[in-house]
């Protein structure tokens, strides 16, 4: 051990004063202890460790630098030591040395200082810059530091988790900074786009019916990572996966993200709603040969990375974003399992959405494996238990493993439900019998026996591609204000303008447009599964067509809070909409209904514009069915018409003096088309005419059944 000062010109105290300890190789980061503070870290091939600390965050220089050498401050792979003294709150990073020989799969550059892989807090930005990480020359005053943290102060008071069945689960996914970064939001240029803003805004969520939020990433992520000019929007670059991101913290000392960061999950959680994290394993910011040497490029980038096989100076593109993290390897998966149960050990979390999570299931060259330890591992820990564990099955190289994902507990983003709605809205021929397996909790995909519907997580639009009025708005994307040259984001969108591409003045295709959004909204609604809606959609929040907004920290991309005003009348549609879903247990059962008509069990029946005559023809363009649990009383009958034509549907016959009410119907003007059960219109005919492409939610008022319905 080598103990030495970075400057000569420093101030601060002599750093033979903080004393070096071996340490030990547990647990790996920064620990606090009452005496002082151990560091850990790991790596294989490194030849020496220095750990800097600095006085302020911000400082340039550090104000020491101890050096780790030698057999007492290294137990296998792992580099230890502990500094007497030290308390939470140091400013801290690292440098190691070692081989530089990309072709062998070392990065190892003592000019770069390094961030902890388990850092909890994350400061310097003011200073940071990506490029300085990249360029050959030192980058500490550049650099990005840790602090140390103790995660036990802070007082949770009673929190409990909502602990919500997936039954009963409406989940918004949302920007934390673009919900409320608008200036339309009504809050304080200081609390824009933060948690805190957050906070201020749980009252709508609870107004429109949402029982979890799931945040778009929130690790510490670098926000230089785009094109020359924009930033990282959207946050799928993640820098340090224990830390809260810094810029959605309204308090800008070196803690306030995490302070921050829990004041709004205890918020959320005593408004009744859930926490989920979109989490991103797969790649890490640090991007492909060219990019930036932030931390695990420099630690031990071969341990870190997929490396190719032939060329192991180039990196494994399984995400798209330039590197693969090698997930099968024990020191990742551990850190990813460390991670995970630290957001909620520690932060309170409720559960994860895993970005590309097809990549746990690659090994260490990169080949798919039937049983991958890792997301066996995450499926079994006893910390994760109780929390909602969501994959999106697929990477950005092909592997695509919706309905055969691994586990028993992993819920699956379903792009299939996506994709089919999208094809029979719009009209597009042979759609209507793959709508009716979305429908009931897509069959055709889950095939395990006594898999519960509601782990497929259903849902039309997300953040990625176009949001719902632009879905039907455009036709092809505009992405050029991306910097690509309208290269990015997907070419097939399954959209359609409506008659005229973007904006229109035209009364009869805005008519359509809205009508269309609510034929989303209400087969989204009244299929089986777990529903899940993009932020804003329910104000038809556009982007202007660019289905890739990736890089738009803007107005395109944040939630315009005048559209409540603008668009008062979907709101309340999706409002009421969310509302009879939860009102209605039919919608939160986990086994997949009957298809045959049954008095014992929750069954559904097929019908087509004639009763019990559905149409499957790949010309077909219209689908009824009945929803019925005769343990609830409860029966809805739903007419689906996406011709461009009015059909008239037969009805299923009631005996007196029972009738069909109306519910939803689509192509009614707002407040018209949702009427509360209570005060629906009742039909006086078995026959109802259902408009062009629009969507009728029928129902039999269980409290006014006098008579057993009728067996015809």
């Amino acid at each position: 051990m080598v103990l030495g000062s970075s400057s000569p010109s420093q101030t601060a105290p002599a750093p033979q004063a903080l004393g070096l300890e071996p340490g030990r190789s547990f647990p790996v980061g920064a620990s606090v202890t009452p005496k002082g503070i151990n560091f850990c870290l790991f790596s294989k091939n490194a030849t020496a460790v220095e750990l800097l600390l600095f006085d302020r965050p911000d400082a340039p220089e550090p104000s020491h630098v101890l050096r780790f050498e030698g057999n007492s401050h290294r137990t296998h792979f792992y580099w230890h030591a502990f500094v007497p003294g030290l308390e939470a709150g140091q400013v801290y990073a690292y440098r190691v040395h070692g081989p530089y020989a990309p072709e062998q799969g070392h990065r190892f550059n003592h000019n770069k200082v390094l961030l902890d892989p388990y850092a909890k807090a994350v400061v310097n930005w003011e200073n940071y810059s990506r490029e300085a990480a990249i360029a050959p020359t030192d980058n500490c005053a550049q650099a990005l530091r840790a602090v140390v943290i103790d995660p036990c102060a802070y007082d949770w008071e009673d929190d409990v988790p909502p602990a919500i069945p997936y039954g009963d689960t409406i989940i918004y996914e949302m920007h934390v900074g673009g919900f409320t970064q608008h200036p339309s939001s009504g809050l304080t240029p200081q609390l824009r786009g933060t948690y805190a803003g957050l906070i201020e805004k749980i009252p709508y969520l609870q107004d429109l019916g949402i029982t979890a939020v799931e945040l778009m990433p929130i690790h510490q992520f670098d926000d230089q990572d785009a094109q020359p000019g924009l930033i990282n929007y959207w946050g799928y670059s993640t820098l340090a996966f224990f830390s809260p991101h810094q810029g959605y913290s309204s308090r800008k000392d070196p803690l306030g993200p995490l302070t921050e960061f829990r004041d709004m999950v205890k918020a959320l959680h005593r408004a009744g709603i859930e926490v989920i994290l979109d989490v991103v394993f797969n790649h890490s910011a640090e991007g492909d040969h060219l990019g930036p040497t932030i931390s695990f490029k420099g630690l031990e980038n071969s341990a870190y990375y997929i490396l190719e096989a032939r060329d192991r100076s180039r990196y494994s593109n399984y995400s798209g974003c330039g590197n693969t993290m090698k997930c099968s390897y024990e020191v990742v998966s551990n850190l990813i399992l460390d991670s995970l149960r630290y957001w909620v050990a520690e932060m309170h979390v409720d559960g994860f959405r895993f970005d590309l999570a097809s990549v746990f299931s690659r090994d260490q060259l990169g080949r798919p494996q039937d049983d991958p330890p890792l997301l066996w591992a995450i499926e079994a820990d006893p910390v994760l238990a109780g929390t909602k564990i969501i994959a999106e099955a697929w990477d950005a190289a092909g592997l695509y493993q919706v309905g055969e994902f691994v586990g028993d507990r992993f819920a699956e983003w379903n792009g299939p439900f996506r994709d089919d709605l999208r094809h029979f809205v719009k009209g597009d021929r042979n759609s209507v019998r793959s709508l009716a397996n979305k429908i009931m909790g897509s069959p055709d995909i889950y095939r395990q026996p006594g898999r519960a519907t509601t782990r497929s997580i259903n849902f039309v639009t997300c953040h990625d591609g176009f949001s719902l009025n632009d879905l039907v708005s455009y036709n092809t994307k505009h992405n050029l204000a991306n910097g690509e040259n309208n290269r990015d984001g997907s070419n097939d969108n399954v959209g359609w303008n409506c008659g005229a591409e973007g904006p229109s003045q035209d009364p009869k295709i805005e008519a359509l447009r809205l009508q269309q959004i609510k034929n989303f909204f209400t087969l989204l609604f009244v299929s089986q599964g777990t529903p899940m809606l993009s932020m804003g959609d329910e104000i038809r929040r556009s982007q202007l067509g660019n289905n890739n907004a990736y890089c738009q920290n803007n107005e395109l991309s944040w939630f315009d809070w005048s559209g409540l005003q603008t668009h008062a009348g979907l709101h309340h549609f999706v409002r009421s909409l969310i509302g009879f879903h939860q009102s209605r247990n039919i919608f939160a059962l986990e086994q997949l209904l009957e298809v045959a008509e049954s008095s014992q069990v929750p069954h559904i029946s097929w019908h087509g514009v004639g009763r019990e005559q559905p149409d499957w023809s790949a010309e077909s363009h219209s689908l009824a069915f009945t929803l019925h649990d005769p343990a609830e009383g409860e029966m809805i009958q739903v007419l689906l018409n996406a011709y461009w034509e009015p059909l008239t549907f037969e009805l299923p016959a009631l005996l007196a003096p029972q009738h069909w009410y109306r519910i939803v119907d689509t192509s009614l003007p707002s407040p018209h088309d949702f009427c509360p059960s209570a005060t629906a219109p009742p039909l006086k005919q078995n026959r109802y005419q259902v408009g062009p492409r629009s969507s009728v939610v029928l129902m039999m008022q269980p409290h006014l059944l006098t008579q057993p319905l009728s067996p015809s």
